[in-house]
């Protein structure tokens, strides 16, 4: 898949995440597009080490796991911001 489409699934991925992920998150929408992206690639990465996933083109099994992705980034990047805030 090019770079562009996996930018494209990244913004829809990481403002699926943000709608899914309970709470309130800190940033705006340049935040949520980049931790998107950010996710994307993770789930991207993580579907095809793992699960032996094919992900090509713009389809719901991409978006699917590009959101799980966003999501294990989005905690992550919360869990940052609550520890960084503590100090």
């Amino acid at each position: 898949m090019s770079i562009i489409a996996w930018i494209i699934v990244g913004i829809i991925a990481g403002a699926l995440a943000k709608l899914i992920m309970p709470g309130k998150q800190g940033g705006g929408i340049l935040l949520t597009m980049l931790l998107g992206i950010v996710g994307a690639l993770v789930g991207g990465f993580i579907g095809n080490a793992i699960f032996g996933l094919q992900l090509s083109g713009i389809d719901f099994k991409t978006i699917a796991v590009a959101t799980v992705g966003a999501l294990i980034v989005a905690f992550i990047w919360g869990a940052i911001q609550r520890s960084r805030a503590r100090h």
